[in-house]
């Protein structure tokens, strides 16, 4: 996969390049593509197929930040998946090109005529688009199904329709699996999304309090504080650290055992013991055990910690400790 570079444009200075042409028809998509789901995945693969079947390029335009952001904060959504985690799966799709469009208030208000004119055709040289049955772009969205077929006819680009990929009941969206994760069922957004939930960023100096009680933890500040958590509560998970993959407990939440204690994102590596201090680490959340509780001593929250192991372990396909 090829990224896009960003560069000055005369309308809008966000705008990237145009792309290189080579005389291949470019099969396109749009969308903000947040997760990159199974949903998001079919639309990603069928232009890849139809790219190899003409000859052609398969290319994804993409927003960053979300038009939310933009057009509502109030209403944007926490993000599924950071710029860095979109790019990394993306990666993996097969596609020739992916362009990362900035999101700007210039952005916003043009019509989806002046958008695909200037844009589709003109920076990124389409041919065909391909786009979700749930799709729209352009000032107010109207750039619905019908308009781009009709707009296609005058300037001469088919428009195609992914239908919607449906999984475990019902059609794979976005806002289908932030409510999952909001309510602690990350092992059904897994199932969604084609791979498990994940969480990143770097481990921080903490108060040390899980490595008194025989428990020490990696205290981890998330990357981008856009980025959605699950319900507050204790997750079996792996985390990847220096390129392992290790099995471990995570806590999301407050620490109400110990009044003044402000949440935290903590990992507890099972097995596994070393000094991760500054480094990188990715959270895979596999499935929750409990949730937060206060505990009238420091006793039973040990020993409360001890069950989540075993539990943690059993959810993890893992041998007893």
């Amino acid at each position: 996969m090829r990224s896009s570079a960003l560069a000055p444009f005369a309308i809008d200075p966000a705008l990237p390049p145009a792309l290189p042409r080579d005389g291949r028809p470019a099969i396109v998509t749009v969308g903000t593509f947040d997760g990159v789901h199974r949903g998001h995945w079919e639309v990603l693969q069928e232009i890849c197929r139809r790219a190899r079947a003409t000859g052609g390029r398969s290319i994804l335009v993409t927003f960053h930040p979300h038009p939310l952001r933009v057009v509502r904060p109030e209403h944007a959504p926490p993000l599924l998946t950071t710029l860095a985690e979109k790019r990394e799966v993306l990666a993996e799709s097969g596609l020739e090109y992916v362009v990362f469009l900035p999101f700007t208030r210039t952005l916003q208000h043009y019509p989806a005529r002046r958008f695909v004119e200037e844009i589709l055709i003109g920076r990124i040289g389409m041919n065909e688009l391909v786009i979700g049955y749930d799709h729209g772009f352009g000032k107010d969205r109207e750039g619905g199904v019908d308009t781009l077929r009709e707009i296609g006819r005058e300037m001469g680009f088919d428009v195609d329709v992914v239908d919607a990929f449906e999984a475990e009941g019902g059609a794979v969206s976005s806002s289908r699996i932030r409510g999952l994760l909001g309510e602690g069922r990350t092992g059904e957004a897994a199932a969604l999304l084609g791979r498990p939930y994940t969480l990143s960023g770097v481990v921080v100096g903490g108060k040390r309090k899980g490595r008194e009680l025989g428990f020490p933890t990696a205290n981890i500040e998330l990357g981008d504080a856009e980025k959605m958590l699950p319900k507050e509560g204790v997750y079996a998970a792996y985390g990847r650290v220096r390129g392992e993959r290790i099995p471990g407990l995570l806590h999301l939440g407050p620490r109400p055992t110990f009044p003044g204690f402000s949440p935290t994102i903590e990992l507890h590596l099972l097995d596994w013991s070393g000094d991760i201090y500054g480094d990188h680490v990715r959270v895979e959340v596999m499935g929750r055990i409990r949730d937060i509780l206060p505990f009238s001593s420091v006793d039973a929250l040990i020993e409360a910690i001890r069950g989540d192991e075993r539990d943690g372990r059993r959810m993890l396909g893992l041998s007893p400790s």
